[in-house]
């Protein structure tokens, strides 16, 4: 392990000082993404659409600090629909060419357009006809002259103190390959809920994807007393089933109105005991919020949030046909 000299490991840098020289560092980067912005143009749209229609899928191929930013830009692309994976310069002629095709798209990435590992992958995507894109910073470089299309990522200046290290460069390649995934899913007009399931996994996932009737309990699961009950069997219900309320049907089966353990507690301060052998219809809350089966979960917890209360009965065609809990929405990871 290299080591400066014990004199040299640390500084006495004052906070003020160390706090600017990091604003500045973001000012730096925050200029040139400003200048690429204004410079860059139709190339961007050439590539977004040459991406958008190609039939295999984007080939992102890279080296050192390039290669980790073109692993994000291929993880990117894949999210929003757009299958791509990321090809190690270094790699590729040791077999993982065998993974690229004729249909496939290039995206090559180097700063100096000269990188060999990079520049030696060239030739098989010109021999088996698949199209370049080459993210450079330099128009003169073999890779700009070789693409199909160039894409110039050139910076003034890197943005550490030295002015040396991969910082700029790299965020303005990590930027124009952000640029180019939204593009392509504008071309393609995704939604939510496309999106939604390249991740079913995740929680947007799960957010978009699930509904009601994938959490919601339904059967002999369901609390549910006849509206001719009294409060005692309400209460037998909703200790039996665990729900803390239950609803409340009439003869058809349809929903007339719901039972909590909250309403047990003022009806208990209000009348006592005695009042357990009253007619759940006197007390029941009626004409209680409900929601259908096929709506999404994520549509549950927002009534849940906005009314105050840890659980909705389900209704379908006007007929009760289950019940769904916060605490189940929460296990599902909806929220």
């Amino acid at each position: 392990m290299l080591c400066l000299p014990r004199e040299r490991e640390s500084r006495n840098v004052h906070d003020g000082h160390l706090l600017e020289t990091g604003r500045n560092i973001l000012r730096m980067e925050a200029a040139e993404l400003e200048k690429a912005a204004e410079r860059l143009g139709d190339e961007l749209v050439e590539a977004a659409r040459l991406i958008h229609s190609c039939k295999g899928r984007v080939v992102v191929v890279g080296m050192g600090k390039s290669g980790l930013i073109g692993r994000k830009i291929a993880a990117t692309l894949a999210s929003l629909g757009t299958p791509s994976f990321f090809l190690h310069a270094a790699e590729a002629s040791h077999g993982d060419l065998g993974m690229v095709c004729r249909e496939d798209v290039g995206l090559f990435i180097s700063n100096s357009g000269q990188t060999r590992e990079v520049i030696e992958v060239l030739p098989f995507f010109r021999r088996i006809g698949a199209s370049v894109i080459a993210m450079a910073g330099s128009a003169d470089s073999r890779l700009a002259r070789e693409a199909d299309l160039f894409i110039n990522t050139g910076v003034d200046k890197e943005a550490d103190p030295l002015g040396l290290a991969p910082t700029t460069s790299t965020t303005l390649q990590l930027a124009v390959g952000d640029a180019l995934a939204c593009m392509v899913t504008e071309l393609r007009g995704l939604h939510k809920e496309d999106f939604a399931l390249f991740h079913p996994g995740g929680s947007l996932g799960k957010r978009l994807l699930l509904r009601i009737r994938d959490v919601m309990a339904s059967g002999e699961r369901v609390p549910r007393v006849s509206f001719e009950a009294s409060v005692r069997e309400a209460l037998f219900e909703i200790t039996s089933k665990g729900y803390g309320a239950t609803a409340v049907v009439n003869e058809s089966d349809r929903i007339v109105g719901i039972f909590t353990d909250g309403d047990l507690r003022r009806l208990l301060e209000d009348r006592g005991v005695e009042g357990i052998d009253l007619s759940i219809d006197e007390v029941m809350t009626k004409s209680p919020m409900t929601i259908g089966p096929d709506k999404l979960a994520a549509e549950a917890i927002h009534i849940m949030e906005e009314k105050e209360i840890s659980c909705l009965l389900v209704e379908e065609n006007g007929r009760l046909c289950g019940i769904v809990h916060l605490h189940e929405l929460l296990k599902a990871g909806v929220a």
